[in-house]
């Protein structure tokens, strides 16, 4: 995908959203482990230029950040100044970090942060309220200027008061569990999730209902990730109030203007119907999904 930058791959399972972690069931598939943490060879994929001398990633887009891993891994901490490196010199683009460290970002951090940078988009998994408890605090008190809470997989009832009114959090996402073992995500949790987030003016997403779910006492059970996109987009709970603004500039630190930003294009087959809209850069029209354009 054109969205995601993996600098490094494996992971340690470290919380109860990690029991039926994706990344490990995709490893296995392939006969790997997904205990085995290595940098990747993609590793410097934002600084990447096509043959025309122009940068792959666009001024404006959006990256998601060691979807294949955590940012903020202990086994990770030698590669992660260079990670950070990378992200210092492209201020043109968003860089979405999640994890489930939150203790370990301050030490993390590069010396030159401050307040944070206006580029990073950083979120905690709260998966379950005992997790929520345990980030939540953290997350308030980290130097980010653009905050998120991920509440996937969801796999218990979550709520993120009082925090959601003390405005600090931009946005709220969540989404069932996946692949084997997947526990069941229940649709008033969702809806609860939905009605604090409304409540106080904060964006919410449910990006996808999960392989297991349950609605008014009744299981599905749904193979397909597309149709679970499909499914969570028709329960109509996607929620913006107050659009992010990310201040970027290019790396001269000229502020870009908005009609030099990367225009996300929601016009590939699945586009339409998708609960990810909101952290997602739209169709790369690559042609993989073998779809016409909707």
């Amino acid at each position: 995908m054109h969205d995601i930058w993996n600098p490094w791959h494996g992971c340690v399972r470290i919380s109860p959203g990690c029991a039926n972690c994706y990344m490990y069931t995709l490893d296995q598939q392939r006969g790997k482990s997904g205990a085995d943490i290595y940098r990747t060879n993609n590793f410097n994929y934002p600084l990447q230029r096509d043959r025309y001398g122009n940068y792959k990633i666009k001024s404006g887009e959006l990256i998601r950040v060691c979807m294949t891993s955590d940012f903020f891994l202990e086994e990770a901490d030698q590669w992660r100044a260079d990670a950070w490196e990378i992200m210092r010199q492209r201020p043109d683009v968003i860089f979405y970090l999640l994890t489930k460290r939150p203790e370990r970002v301050a030490n993390c951090l590069p010396d030159d942060f401050g307040n944070g940078w206006e580029n990073i988009w950083f979120n905690v998994t709260c998966e379950n309220q005992q997790m929520a408890n345990k980030r939540l605090p953290y997350l308030k008190e980290l130097p980010f200027r653009h905050k998120g809470v991920m509440c996937a997989p969801l796999i218990g009832p979550v709520s993120l008061l009082p925090y959601l009114d003390e405005d600090f959090i931009e946005q709220v996402i969540c989404g069932g569990e996946n692949y084997a073992g997947s526990r069941p995500c229940n649709y008033d949790w969702v809806l609860a999730l939905h009605d604090e987030c409304r409540k106080a003016n904060v964006s919410f997403s449910f990006i996808e209902i999960g392989s297991n779910f349950v609605k008014d006492g009744r299981h599905y059970h749904l193979g397909s990730k597309q149709k679970q996109a499909e499914q969570a987009f028709k329960a109509g709970l996607n929620y913006v109030d107050r659009p992010q603004h990310f201040d970027l500039h290019y790396p001269i630190g000229i502020q870009l203007q908005p009609h030099e930003l990367y225009q996300a294009r929601y016009d590939g087959p699945h586009c339409h119907a998708c609960g990810s809209r909101l952290i997602c850069n739209g169709c790369s029209h690559c042609g993989k999904c073998g779809g016409d354009v909707w």
